[in-house]
């Protein structure tokens, strides 16, 4: 029997997502981003069709590598105006009991005990629902914002990320001991100060000498998320992510990035099951075929060629404004590398001007997208699970909330018919119910080994 297939709905906090044009449709809803009901209402619908998780992008920075302005993002909404994605987590958490967040918070912007306690404050709020997208940004518009001259070099900001992480840990898994908070209104005390210790960090780009200011949260850590397919951020995400977001539209192609990510996690000493991967794709279906179809059709009169251009143009650092770099070298991208290989020479490429570029990230944001009735998406999905080794899918949306509400009432029957996906959600933590063990890191984690008043094997 194939293995249950885990489902994350991928949207960010802002209008213009991973299909550019779409905000024109007249059922399209993703305007009103900014008001809690809309996260709250997506929240509700997700959980109805007992989604794993929401998986919430988010870049702080806008995107005016194209033509080198901003205008076309900001007047096509690409991904700009956006919010906070941290902001509307609480009121999702509330409205429902089950249901995760894995957010994305680019770490070259945020200060390690500031951005410590936020994730634990959410982890407590939510009790235990939360995880950690790890990203360490690719814009220079939000280097720039943040104080900096420019982004900082693409390797250099995994280095970076490495020393950020370790610091985390510590002050997640390591600060406070388990049994830290007494509570003892007799004796007066609430906290153990014995039990409470200090992370003193002085590495080549941190300095921190602090307790962290939030006691043990249900999971400690987030569960920790991953999207880097460079060979640094492939490595990275080896040694610490759980659940790795990947991209791809060959099947083969795709099997081998994820054999060999789970082969390095085994070679950083972790189990290749220690980590759920996840594919992009986006899903169009209906009642049958034919719908589906229909409905697909009538998307497509709303893409946006020049918004998918200008999103390109910030994943990749190449100004697609300029017809002549369509086939340019994307040797010494400081942007997403894969991202600049899959559209240039050099890469896997086949497109030869811009209309096939623009057309290949317009819907779906430039992974695959699949339309037909649930059967046939179904079959699709378990094809892609079984011949890539996948864990499941982040889910992209075309209209918003309608895509999910389609995914809800006519895919997910069909997956649960068929033994792939769960009819029910399983008790405790975001952790524990992917993993099913308990809610804590494993042993064999790098966080384990900063653990005080824990007993971790030497050889874990």
């Amino acid at each position: 029997m194939a293995r249950e297939i885990l489902l994350n709905a991928f949207a960010m906090n802002c209008v213009g997502h991973q299909s550019q044009g779409m905000w024109r449709h007249p059922r399209d809803k993703s305007a009103d981003y900014k008001y809690t009901d809309h996260w709250v209402e997506l929240a509700r619908l997700l959980e109805r069709g007992k989604f794993d998780g929401l998986f919430l992008a988010d870049v702080v920075g806008v995107y005016d590598v194209y033509g080198g302005s901003p205008d076309t993002a900001l007047r096509e909404a690409v991904q700009v105006p956006t919010n906070d994605p941290l902001l509307i987590i609480p009121p999702m958490a509330q409205a429902t009991e089950n249901l995760a967040f894995a957010v994305t918070v680019n770490l070259s912007h945020e200060a390690p005990l500031p951005f410590a306690r936020r994730m634990s404050t959410l982890d407590h709020m939510t009790n235990g629902r939360i995880g950690w997208n790890v990203v360490t940004g690719y814009l220079d518009s939000g280097a720039k914002g943040a104080g900096q001259g420019k982004q900082v070099a693409h390797d250099i900001r995994y280095d970076i990320a490495e020393e950020f992480v370790t610091i985390q840990y510590d002050f997640w898994e390591g600060s406070w001991e388990d049994d830290a908070v007494r509570k003892d209104r007799e004796a007066g005390v609430f906290t153990d100060p014995a039990k409470v210790h200090r992370v003193s960090h002085d590495g080549e780009y941190f300095r921190v000498n602090a307790v962290h200011l939030c006691e043990p949260s249900p999971q400690r850590t987030p569960v920790l998320y991953q999207a880097g397919t460079s060979s640094k951020g492939t490595a990275f995400a080896a040694r610490h992510a759980e659940c790795v977001f990947v991209v791809g539209h060959n099947k083969s192609k795709l099997a081998a990035t994820v054999a060999n990510l789970r082969a390095l996690a085994v070679e950083a000493g972790r189990a290749a099951s220690d980590i759920k991967i996840f594919s992009l794709i986006t899903v169009i279906t209906a009642a049958t075929d034919e719908e589906a179809q229909a409905k697909a059709e009538d998307y497509r009169q709303y893409v946006s060629a020049s918004g998918a251009l200008a999103l390109l143009a910030g994943w990749t650092g190449i100004d697609f404004s300029k017809p002549e770099l369509v086939g340019a070298s994307a040797a010494g991208s400081n942007s997403i590398q894969t991202a600049a290989a899959a559209f240039t020479k050099g890469g896997a490429s086949e497109h030869q001007n811009l209309d096939s570029v623009a057309n290949s990230v317009a819907l779906g944001g430039g992974g695959p997208v699949l339309v037909g009735s649930a059967k046939t998406i179904a079959d699709e999905l378990e094809s892609w699970a079984t011949e890539c080794d996948l864990d499941g899918f982040n889910l992209a949306y075309a209209l918003m909330p309608e895509t999910f509400a389609d995914i809800v009432d006519h895919l997910v029957p069909e997956l649960q018919h068929r033994g792939l996906f769960k009819k029910d959600y399983a008790k405790g933590t975001y952790r524990e119910k992917l993993f099913k063990r308990g809610p804590r890191l494993e042993n064999n984690h790098p966080a384990a080994r900063l653990r005080k008043g824990v007993a971790v094997k030497a050889d874990a």
